[in-house]
């Protein structure tokens, strides 16, 4: 059987979707999905820790449906800005589990993962499928990925 890693951008799934369409990702959903094509041996969904009771509830829905939820702080700027970016957290986890499965699958429409997805597909000869919103994806991440799919409306809550 198939063995496939799962790694979530929970920040841009969030925002994408909600821009474009309004809604929430239905993950459990994806999980189903996902999990007809093999053994889903790695699931981290990376997130912002902040201590409200919303949030609290939507990462204990994501590690019940199996997700392994990764929090970094919250930070609030002087400037008001925030930041709360889990690009490195991913590429670091995505190259440490890329030799022990067949398939990764990437939930985020940013571009600066098209250097990850081009490493482990050459390197470790994987499959690598991202998800995102369309219009909100960047082109070189869709033109690397083995396969992308578009996050449409049949995939919201």
């Amino acid at each position: 059987m198939k063995k496939i890693a799962i790694f979530v951008d929970v920040q841009n799934i969030y925002y994408t979707t909600r821009d474009t369409f309004k809604r929430q990702f239905n993950y459990r959903e994806f999980w189903r999905r996902i999990s007809k094509d093999g053994d889903i041996v790695t699931a981290n969904a990376y997130a912002i820790g902040r201590a409200d009771d919303q949030q609290i509830k939507f990462q204990d829905a994501l590690k019940h449906i199996g997700f392994n939820v990764k929090l970094k702080p919250y930070i609030q700027r002087s400037d008001g800005s925030a930041k709360g970016d889990w690009d490195v957290g991913i590429t670091l986890d995505v190259i440490e589990v890329a030799p022990e499965v067949d398939h990764v699958v990437l939930l985020s429409g940013d571009g600066d993962f098209d250097l990850l997805v081009e490493k482990v597909k050459n390197k470790y000869g994987l499959t690598v499928d991202v998800y995102g919103v369309k219009a909100l994806t960047a082109g070189s991440l869709i033109n690397c990925a083995s396969c992308y799919y578009p996050i449409t409306e049949n995939m919201l809550l």
